[in-house]
């Protein structure tokens, strides 16, 4: 019997590891997550008759399709979005207050990826700029990517904006890059490696930035026939290129030089080009999703929408023909993906960090209410407090819709500084284009609505927030130009964004029901059977994982 036993055992274990190996978790060669830098939802419709087959068009057809996908805290700005979603947070957590931020402990202004401990590095010169994740202090799906693997996935990061690339790749990375607009080449820092991998030298070396440059900005269509969900080229709610007498097409950027050459470059549809060159050319230098057991991850952010919307408002033919081209893009790399890595074997979704708000004096012209925020705002205020507490300057500072109180004075004068703030309110509630005027540090005094009261809630971290925020009515912006358009607000145009799941495991079709933005690295990881991020509040969407 004993015999017996010792011989079915034997012949069982070859289809034990047989049936282990079968139980194995699948999981995509690579992904590749997308987020277009300031796309409204709505373009996704907008500008669907000038759609080819193979980019946006093919993502809804045979992916799947996130009608009604939210931001859900406030500002909504870049930094703050792609913190969003590759953490699954919200600033409260996250820390990413805006793209700027006053530290309320120093007093001195910070930039979301400033580090001053390590140094920017392009084609092994050092740089005098310094960047990395530092001031992130969540983990990222990417991070979590590569916890979950001992470090044997790769993850990097590539757009135009250091912040585009260095958020999504998180802390963990094997590199992030980004465009050095004063030389025209990808950089990195010295907080990933202490020199430029070969094959970003290598396409250094190319010069394809000044190769783009030279060929201008033309239209897709010179006729301008097909440009029909746009005004006329030339209007005053747009900005000109420099040397530009009118802001009409064909832009001629070409016989720009210095840092304006590249500035403006970045305002072209060819500054998408340029990032997804550059995502291709790490993908091959870094051999990502070739490995037969750990899943890579390529974070690929679009910067050039950002840059052309702030120039040129979204009812111009710049952002229609940006999209046009971008389409066409998408298509190609989807193409370029499908062939190095076959269909069904790369898992991708596209997204955006916030949308845009139509500019405020197209919209008046038209008879709609929407305005700017008077620029002289904070002189404004502090003059109504010098009138009750005697003191100049009691507020330092008015941005991302915050303000910050001059917190050394007020303690030294021995102000009361709820006093303080509640005259802050008495003056703002007396400005008719303000909703809302909030103590954030007791928000429930304010009666505000859902989805603000939650998205106010989201958006402030004490340690970066400014303690005062107002709410502008629906069309108004903190503004610094007339012409173009910004974003930052809770409105429908700046907080509803695309979200769009194609390829690996992604069922075909769509979803009405809400989702946020923060669901994004939930599904993620729910997809790679991979822990959420540490500060992740979002949920999985079930349509997807089921």
């Amino acid at each position: 019997m004993k015999r017996y036993f010792l011989l079915l055992l034997a012949s069982a274990g070859p289809l034990m590891v047989a049936a282990k190996k079968q139980s194995k978790v699948e999981k995509p060669k690579l992904v590749v997550g997308v987020v277009i830098d300031q796309m409204r939802w709505d373009y996704l419709y907008r500008f669907n008759d000038q759609f080819g087959n193979n980019g946006f068009k093919r993502l809804m057809r045979d992916g799947f399709n996130c009608q009604n996908t939210m931001i859900n805290y406030l500002p909504s700005f870049t930094a703050p979005g792609h913190s969003c979603v590759y953490t699954g947070s919200v600033p409260a957590i996250h820390g990413i207050a805006a793209n700027d931020w006053i530290d309320n402990f120093t007093g001195k202004s910070t930039y979301c990826v400033d580090d001053n401990s390590v140094r920017d590095i392009t084609d092994g010169d050092t740089l005098e700029k310094s960047m990395s994740p530092k001031n992130l202090l969540a983990s990222t799906i990417t991070d979590e990517l590569r916890l979950a693997t001992n470090f044997r996935s790769k993850v990097y990061g590539v757009a135009i904006k250091d912040r585009g690339s260095i958020i999504p790749a998180g802390h963990l990375a094997n590199g992030a890059y980004w465009l050095d607009d004063s030389g025209g080449n990808f950089c990195s820092s010295t907080f990933y490696k202490n020199s430029s991998p070969t094959w970003l030298r290598s396409f250094n070396k190319r010069h394809v930035p000044d190769s783009l440059i030279n060929l201008d900005w033309n239209l897709t269509d010179p006729t301008k026939a097909i440009y029909t969900q746009s005004l006329a080229d030339n209007n005053k709610y747009e900005g000109s290129f420099k040397g530009e007498k009118e802001p009409v097409f064909p832009h001629k950027i070409s016989g720009l030089t210095g840092k304006t050459r590249y500035n403006s470059f970045k305002a072209t549809p060819a500054g998408n080009t340029l990032t997804l060159m550059a995502a291709k050319a790490c993908l091959e230098g870094e051999n990502m999703g070739t490995g037969s057991e750990f899943t890579d991850f390529l974070c690929v952010s679009l910067s050039s929408t950002d840059y052309v919307g702030h120039q040129f408002a979204p009812n111009s033919i710049e952002i229609e023909d940006t999209y046009i081209k971008l389409d066409k893009e998408l298509g190609d790399f989807l193409n370029y993906l499908d062939a190095t890595y076959g269909k069904g074997n790369y898992l991708f979704f596209l997204t955006a960090d916030h949308g845009a708000a139509h500019n405020p004096e197209f919209l008046t012209d038209e008879k709609m209410q929407a305005g700017f925020l008077a620029k002289d705002i904070k002189s404004s205020v502090n003059s109504y407090l010098k009138n009750v507490f005697n003191q100049d300057s009691l507020v330092s500072n008015f941005t991302n819709y915050q303000f910050y109180l001059n917190e050394t004075l007020i303690a030294n004068s021995k102000l009361d500084r709820n006093k303080v703030k509640e005259t802050i309110a008495e003056c703002l509630n007396k400005r008719p284009e303000l909703a809302y005027v909030i103590d954030m540090e007791h928000i429930d005094r304010t009666p505000l609505p859902e989805p603000i009261h939650t998205m106010v809630v989201n958006g402030y971290y004490h340690g970066r927030s400014g303690c005062m925020e107002v709410i502008p009515n629906p069309g108004w912006f903190e503004g610094y130009s007339k012409t173009g358009t910004t974003h930052g607000t809770w409105n429908p145009y700046d907080a509803h964004i695309p979200l769009l799941w194609f390829g690996w495991n992604i069922p075909k079709g769509e979803t009405h029901s809400v989702v946020n933005m923060t669901d994004i690295s939930a599904t993620l990881a729910a997809l790679l059977h991979i822990q959420m991020p540490n500060g992740c509040i979002g949920k999985p969407i079930v349509e997807i994982v089921k």
